[in-house]
């Protein structure tokens, strides 16, 4: 069966089920172009893409998008100088000037599909903030290839950043002398938003975020959650299918954090909307990302599913114990071998790490509760913070083959 699109070379969902779906989940398709040497399909108008494959017939599957972030071989160099110190210094530098090139991002190189959130970590000074900059559109690469949902960021930054939505946590959008609903109005207005589209999203967004108490409040006014959870309402007011966020709990209480991840979640889940995510809060990443990217220095160190992360760098897990009574803590030193550490928590909790490769955790328990008289027991895997920890400080991780 041949399939016609449109002539942006898209078709409909209702249309690939229409076409497809009485085919069944069995079968073969095929799908035309000039180039492919067979007779035009008769009476067959549009685009045809020169694609020939036997596959299950799965309407999804067939017609799966392409990525809406294809980043290739991207860079950004920064000129700068060394200034020299003192008053004579200063006069020198007017004149001599030492010019030295910073590598921010070096030739990186990464893709992400359309609903995916992804991490993007890395140490103070690793390239973060300057990837998502050039990503918006901000800033201009040095070399490379970069399109983010059809456009050149900042060759098409005009109509880009109708498509787009971002949140810098040390920034904002709003207004700052005005109340909150009318920075969120005046949005309204800039992206052409309709009556019913802003009512309901407004209705989404106080219901989740719990943003009705202090819509007619001055942005100056706010505490630092609040503010934050009407920027991130803010750029989602118009409904972008591409979200960036840089630092978005950073300073936040936990409540603030839980409700700002929760909605993000459902704003995922609902809209299907793709979230790239920058944070040094690493709950943020394993409460809300399935795939991490790490970068150091300007370059990727790891770019995967984040159990595969922890499957591969994880050195030990840990058992985490709560003793009978303090008669047992004498006892303690009969299970904590040479290669297996047992660091106190408070007065009867423990918590035991051993080198997952040498002992399996059938094996510690069996021997915890054989030697000591224990309440409770928990088994836990490293934690990602000390995984990510040994990445930036050895500066090694094999990127992810595809």
């Amino acid at each position: 069966m041949a399939v016609p699109t449109s002539k942006h070379g898209q078709t409909s969902d209702r249309e690939i089920d229409r076409r497809l779906g009485r085919l069944g989940t069995a079968g073969a398709f095929s799908l035309w172009t000039p180039h492919s040497g067979a007779p035009h399909p008769a009476g067959a108008a549009g685009v045809y893409y020169n694609v020939h494959a036997v596959v299950p017939l799965s309407p999804r599957r067939l017609f799966s998008m392409p990525p809406i972030i294809q980043v290739e071989d991207l860079s950004k160099e920064f000129r700068t100088f060394r200034r020299r110190e003192g008053v004579w210094g200063a006069l020198q530098n007017l004149f001599v000037r030492e010019y030295v090139t910073i590598q921010a991002v070096d030739h990186i190189s990464f893709s992400i599909e359309p609903g995916e959130m992804v991490g993007y970590i890395g140490a103070n000074g690793a390239g973060k903030s300057t990837t998502i900059k050039m990503l918006t559109g901000i800033l201009v690469p040095t070399g490379g290839r970069l399109v983010a949902n059809g456009f050149v960021p900042y060759r098409d930054r005009r109509h880009y950043t109708r498509h787009l939505g971002v949140v810098f946590g040390q920034r904002t959008q709003l207004w700052w002398d005005i109340a909150v609903v009318e920075s969120f109005r005046l949005l309204k207005e800039i992206y052409e938003i309709s009556d019913a589209d802003y009512t309901a999203r407004l209705g989404l967004f106080s219901e989740i975020l719990n943003v009705q108490d202090y819509l007619h409040t001055p942005v100056r006014k706010l505490s630092l959650g609040e503010r934050m959870r009407c920027d991130l309402a803010a750029s989602l007011l118009h409904n972008p299918p591409l979200l960036f966020l840089d630092e978005p709990t950073i300073g936040l209480d936990v409540v603030a954090k839980d409700r700002i991840r929760e909605f993000l979640k459902e704003v995922n889940r609902t809209h299907r909307t793709t979230v790239l995510l920058t944070t040094h809060d690493l709950a943020d990443i394993e409460e809300l990302c399935r795939r991490i990217i790490v970068i150091d220095k300007g370059k990727v160190l790891f770019d995967g599913p984040l159990a595969e992360m922890k499957d591969r760098l994880a050195e030990y897990n840990q058992v985490k114990f709560f003793l009978k009574d303090r008669s047992q803590v004498s006892r303690l030193a009969l299970v904590a071998l040479d290669d297996i550490r047992c660091e106190r928590v408070d007065e009867l909790t423990y918590i035991m790490r051993f080198d997952r490769n040498r002992h399996s955790t059938a094996e510690v328990i069996r021997s915890l509760v054989n030697t000591l008289e224990v309440q409770d027991i928990f088994v836990e895997e490293e934690p990602i913070e000390d995984i990510v920890k040994r990445i930036y400080l050895s500066h090694e991780v094999g990127v992810r083959a595809e």
